[in-house]
């Protein structure tokens, strides 16, 4: 009988480092896919900056109004490519962020699901007699909560491509819009 209170000890040690473990792992995740914003941003910036700079020193050296508005039109085509690759950049970043997320926090509750049924083969093993109809209801309910959890996880992979996918279609409309907007301005 002393051997279940110690195996309770033991199983509460390892959940709450189980929990700082995923903890760990999602916030390392997390500011991965930080950095890459903040790179990608800074990458951005530095390049608009530097075109910036080169728009507007041909825009100064134009002659006329006319080659003044034929430069400023032909920047659009340019400028609409590169916000176009630059949103498909930041989609790439967060979806890729969620993924490891959800892989990261998949691996930890798999793990701990397999240390809890554990405990409860171990406890049961131990248990007086009699007491088969509580384990299996405590068998049942791990039971239902795993599928619980794989039915979120699940609902949350679907929600994550359904996000996706609509971030690739307003850029696919994006794109568009901005592809006839360059048009009917290269045409002035």
């Amino acid at each position: 009988m002393f051997a279940i209170p110690e195996q309770f000890s033991n199983a509460t040690k390892a959940h709450f480092e189980s929990q700082f473990a995923i903890f760990s792992s999602l916030t390392s995740k997390a500011f991965e896919g930080i950095e890459k914003m903040v790179e990608l941003n800074i990458t951005a910036a530095k390049a608009s900056l530097e075109e910036s700079s080169a728009t507007a020193r041909q825009l100064l050296a134009a002659k006329d109004p006319q080659e003044f508005f034929a430069l400023s039109a032909a920047q659009a085509q340019p400028n609409t490519e590169k916000a176009i690759s630059y949103s498909r950049q930041l989609a790439a970043i967060a979806t890729g962020t969620q993924a490891e997320f959800t892989k990261a926090a998949e691996e930890q509750i798999a793990e701990t699901n397999r240390k809890v049924i554990s405990l409860v083969d171990e406890v049961s093993k131990n248990a007086p007699a009699g007491s088969e109809n509580v384990v299996a209801m405590i068998k049942s309910g791990l039971g239902n909560a795993s599928a619980g959890y794989e039915q979120l996880s699940k609902t949350a992979k679907q929600a994550t491509q359904a996000m996706e996918t609509n971030v690739n279609a307003a850029v696919s409309q994006f794109t568009q819009a901005a592809q006839t907007v360059a048009a009917k301005a290269a045409k002035r």
